[in-house]
């Protein structure tokens, strides 16, 4: 798992090749990978709104504003937010799948579901910022693993799903668009349930 993380940073071309020759199953990808990367920002965002609480900036009297969430109502919300991120890769690898559909190679949605797995590697990674959970710092570290694990989809996809680079040019813009979609309602969850958490305090 760690030598596929490090490759994926440093050279994620050799690393698709590599990952695409091994056949991985869905439930290798994860039990080795997936469920321990997807634990950084759970965890992260657990320690980090019990023990530092989120910042929102200071008060007019110069005070720091910072809201903590009970580690019982933290506890509740993590489950849900690992539940809704494991949900997410799997509803990437369904949408690659159906969008590699009109290729010759035609990809089967196990095949599909490991490439989004690995895929999303740089965004699991950026979840440690939670650990002093900053609104503007959290946005950033998003944003960083956003473009990375976007790079990697224009990187991986035509070695990956055995098709063309024009072909991988054209279902990967697609598969970021829908990515994104897909990124903003998690987020917007997200908001939502520590929002609901913080309102508990």
């Amino acid at each position: 798992m760690i030598h596929h993380v490090w490759g994926l940073l440093t050279h994620p071309n050799r690393e698709w090749q590599q990952i695409s020759g091994e056949n991985e199953t869905v439930s290798h990808l994860y039990g080795s990978h997936v469920l321990v990367l997807a634990m950084i920002p759970v965890i992260c965002s657990f320690i980090g709104t019990t023990a530092v609480g989120w910042h929102f900036g200071t008060s007019a009297d110069g005070i720091s504003e910072r809201v903590q969430i009970s580690p019982t109502t933290a506890i509740l919300l993590a489950v849900i937010f690992y539940g809704l991120i494991l949900a997410a890769v799997w509803i990437m690898g369904n949408v690659i799948a159906w969008l590699a559909r009109r290729y010759d190679s035609h990809p089967d949605v196990n095949r599909c579901v490991v490439f989004a797995g690995y895929m999303a590697t740089p965004m699991f990674l950026s979840g440690i910022v939670a650990l002093y959970p900053l609104i503007w710092l959290c946005l950033l570290a998003g944003i960083i693993g956003l473009c990375y694990s976007a790079y990697l989809l224009y990187a991986g996809m035509p070695p990956f799903l055995e098709i063309t680079r024009e072909q991988g040019l054209r279902a990967s813009s697609a598969a970021l668009a829908i990515g994104v979609l897909v990124l903003e309602a998690l987020l917007a969850l997200t908001v939502i349930l520590w929002g609901y958490g913080t309102s508990l305090v």
